[in-house]
């Protein structure tokens, strides 16, 4: 290969990446589609599930989302985490220049990995812009 395909071969990689890395953005805050037709603001914050030898662990990106206005329910073996993602009332005021962070109603429905869950253990705080919930195995 001469060295101009080779930089553009590199090129189109590049840009291939940055448009996989956008939709994937889009795709963590995209409206969900039964709100849509609701016509509810909703939108689905992205999460990670870890297990340790006696409880699961999950967090879900929530900057800005106070925990104590956020549900953590066990339904059918799903984790359903919702609540309210508000401006703070001091920028209702504020001219926005950007506003990327996703407002308004959402919800994420987590699998959770095969077991058993004390429901009634579901515990949720805040750890550096993220919820995380913990659930206590039952054995």
């Amino acid at each position: 290969m001469r060295r101009d395909e080779i930089e553009n071969w590199m090129w189109a990689e590049a840009c291939e990446a940055v448009a996989r890395a956008e939709r994937l953005h889009r795709r963590f805050f995209e409206p969900l589609r039964a709100a849509a037709a609701a016509r509810l603001p909703a939108w689905q914050p992205p999460a990670d599930v870890l297990e340790t030898e006696g409880e699961v662990l999950i967090l879900v990106a929530l900057p800005g989302v106070d925990p104590a206005a956020v549900e953590a329910v066990i339904e059918d073996g799903v984790l359903r985490v919702s609540g309210m993602r508000q401006l703070p009332p001091e920028l209702h005021a504020a001219v926005i220049h950007r506003l990327e962070l996703p407002l308004g109603r959402f919800e994420r429905r987590v699998p959770l990995p095969p077991g058993r869950y004390d429901a009634a253990s579901v515990r949720h705080s805040l750890v550096h812009g993220c919820l995380l919930v913990r659930l206590e195995k039952t054995i």
